[in-house]
């Protein structure tokens, strides 16, 4: 059992948690609780913490039966200080980063492909809740530029619920050049853009879609919204110009996600 925070392997948590460079240089990321625990895929797992008192209750002994992984028992005192969590659940898991390609973004089953392109978004809780709504909406791939919020920050993982774990992502030095790769791949692109005039809900999305998306204050950049086919506005009452960043994310892919039931 580990009692000191000294402890090389708690030191290297904590870096994970707190810096983006410590997490990249590694090529690991740190999610905390059961559910995230539970749907890690095996492959991905380095190494599992347990707090001591979890480690010792039946509940805890079953779940970590179950999993069938092997993990390091942490002095419950100590292992809330590598926690970014105000509550910790008692298991703590290392992963390692999924590697993808554009082209994982393109589902292999018939289907068509819905794509969510974001620039210099700076939120975590937004970044992780793009993700999650997206995974329900059907989104089948993320591409984001690398100023984006890192997708590995811990708030943005829990805010990810899992479906980190689900939906392929790419992130690029270059975003302008992977949109121009999947408009060469058909994929029609539009830009939720306070310049757009025609009203969201009258384009259809039942073929292959791209939604992009810009930064919190400032939008797209001119660069990356010259690249989109169309510019498109959520209708929206009252003195309200914008939608949160996720919020209208969301209502795109689900507008989507609509269009498509009802092609079926």
């Amino acid at each position: 059992m580990i009692t000191s925070i000294e402890n090389k392997q708690l030191k290297q948590i904590i870096q994970l948690n707190t810096k983006a460079k410590a997490r990249k240089k590694a090529g690991l990321f740190v999610v905390e609780g059961v559910k995230m625990f539970l749907e890690a895929p095996d492959s991905w797992i380095e190494k599992v913490y347990v707090a001591e008192e979890f480690a010792a209750t039946e509940h805890g002994k079953k779940i970590l039966t179950d999993k069938g992984v092997n993990y390091e028992v942490v002095a419950d005192a100590i292992f809330s200080k590598i926690c970014d969590t105000l509550t910790p659940q008692g298991v703590l898991t290392v992963l390692h980063m999924p590697s993808y390609q554009l082209r994982d973004c393109f589902p292999k089953d018939g289907k068509q492909p819905l794509l969510l392109v974001i620039e210099s978004l700076q939120d975590p809780g937004n970044l992780g809740t793009m993700v999650r709504t997206g995974e329900g909406a059907g989104l089948t791939g993320v591409i984001m530029n690398h100023t984006t919020v890192d997708l590995f920050n811990p708030k943005t993982i829990r805010a990810t619920m899992g479906s980190i774990y689900r939906i392929p992502f790419v992130i690029t030095n270059q975003l302008p050049e992977a949109i121009d790769e999947v408009k060469k791949q058909g994929v029609v692109t539009y830009a939720a853009h306070l310049k757009g005039r025609r009203d969201f809900y009258l384009e259809k999305y039942v073929g292959a879609t791209a939604f992009l998306i810009g930064n919190e204050g400032n939008g797209l950049s001119d660069e990356v919204a010259e690249l989109a086919d169309t510019y498109v506005k959520i209708p929206m009452d009252g003195k309200v110009e914008s939608l949160n960043a996720a919020i209208a994310a969301s209502v795109m892919m689900y507008e989507c996600k609509r269009q498509r039931m009802v092609e079926e």
